[in-house]
């Protein structure tokens, strides 16, 4: 089975450090926000797919002063020689989030250096497919 990315790019970016205590002690409580991923499809046409792959800063509740941080990456695929629904949510789920991820994470460093924030780090590889397992659990 094969797909094709037809297009992707960034869908929306929602970035906001309120104020200047949020600023001063981000890099101090990054290690309290999570990484989440959520992502969402939407059939457009035949056989082709809008995929969103959304991450999100998710702050626990140690942070007092907090930043909102989102991106949504759109990727448009077409799929081939298949209407098995298991495959195709592994496509959606695992191999197109594989794919774009470089990009999310180039963007995501892009904007916090540009915001003066430069000791952040971030993963540079995400497991998506045990990701997928893991949500085929709960």
């Amino acid at each position: 089975m094969s797909y094709t990315v037809l297009s992707k790019y960034v869908k929306d970016i929602s970035f906001e450090i309120p104020n200047f205590q949020t600023f001063t002690t981000l890099e101090q409580e990054i290690s309290n926000y999570a990484l989440k991923f959520d992502i969402k499809s939407k059939a457009l046409k035949n056989n082709v797919i809008e995929v969103n792959t959304i991450l999100t800063m998710d702050p626990n509740n140690k942070v007092v002063n907090k930043m909102l941080m989102e991106i949504n990456y759109s990727t448009i695929i077409t799929i081939q020689d298949t209407k098995d629904k298991k495959l195709i949510e592994k496509i959606v789920l695992i191999e197109v989030p594989n794919f774009i991820y470089p990009s999310i994470y180039e963007t995501f460093i892009y904007l916090f250096s540009q915001a003066g924030i430069k000791n952040l780090t971030i993963e540079k590889n995400v497991d998506f497919e045990k990701l997928y397992k893991e949500g085929k659990k709960s």
